[in-house]
């Protein structure tokens, strides 16, 4: 599926958890591309998180009297990351010229959801509107998020604000907060870091040599942000999200952001845009 209005262009594989194949501006990769590899195994182009989003402990979702056990992603880590929509198709509702909706409905374990997606390119830039409803008949805890493995060429800054950060155990799960005012610098400051942000609001902004690139985000993605920047590979991710990573199985980090419990019908709702301006 390709999207284009003036410099954007943009490419959706629907097939494969409407995970994006590629992102440009002017010819230029905001996202690393896919190239046809898997989105689900590759630091390139960008995928949904849900019902849940980054790590979950032994794949372990305790809830309503029962612990289901999902598939471990990282057995060598003993965690499920990044929830089951990638793993899914999605069905196309509508698409235009710059503009689709996707729609994926998925039932398992505690979850029953219905989530809608909103893929719109314009003057602006790009902007991502999602809406994930508990289509249950119970209540159940739910989020979701954005993981982009943005473009990182040389010379890349990048600044934003938060609250706390989180000391994480040697599987990466987070076990405490400590105060922290978000991250700003060129690499030196921060390639190689793999860390949650809370407070965040909901504003990043990546310079690159040719282009400065600003995310921001509102609804129940504007609190909680997921940062990674590893050195072997020029990428870098900004992942807006709902919740604590694996916060179901450590209740003491939800005032840091919880999952929301849904009601029968009731969704979680969250928007994205992303511009460029020159360097």
């Amino acid at each position: 599926m390709r999207l284009e209005s003036g410099p954007w262009r943009a490419e959706l594989s629907p097939e494969e958890g409407a995970a994006f194949v590629a992102l440009e501006h002017e010819g230029r990769p905001i996202l690393a591309p896919l190239a046809g590899r898997d989105p689900n195994s590759t630091p390139a182009g960008a995928f949904w998180m849900l019902p849940w989003t980054n790590r979950l402990d032994g794949g372990r979702f305790p809830w309503a009297g029962a612990t289901h056990v999902f598939p471990l992603t990282h057995p060598q880590e003993g965690n499920a990351l990044h929830g089951l929509s990638r793993l899914a198709p999605w069905q196309v509702e509508e698409q235009g010229a710059a503009v689709a909706v996707l729609t994926q409905s998925l039932a398992r374990g505690p979850f029953h959801y219905h989530a809608r997606l909103r893929v719109a390119l314009g003057p602006e830039g790009l902007r991502l509107a999602m809406t994930v409803r508990n289509a249950g008949t119970a209540p159940c805890p739910m989020g979701f998020g954005w993981h982009p493995w943005f473009a990182r060429p040389p010379g890349c800054t990048l600044r934003f604000a938060a609250r706390a950060t989180f000391l994480r155990d040697a599987r990466k799960l987070p076990v405490a907060t400590q105060d922290s005012a978000g991250l700003e610098g060129g690499e030196l400051d921060w390639l190689g870091t793999d860390a949650h942000f809370a407070g965040w609001d909901g504003l990043a902004e990546l310079r690159r040599p040719d282009m400065a690139l600003t995310l921001r985000a509102s609804g129940d993605w504007a609190h909680n942000l997921q940062f990674y920047a590893p050195a072997d590979h020029p990428v870098l991710c900004l992942e807006p999200v709902s919740h604590v990573p694996d916060v179901i199985n450590r209740p003491f980090l939800a005032p840091h952001g919880a999952m929301r419990v849904l009601a029968p019908g009731e969704a979680l709702e969250g928007l994205i845009t992303l511009s460029v301006a020159p360097a």
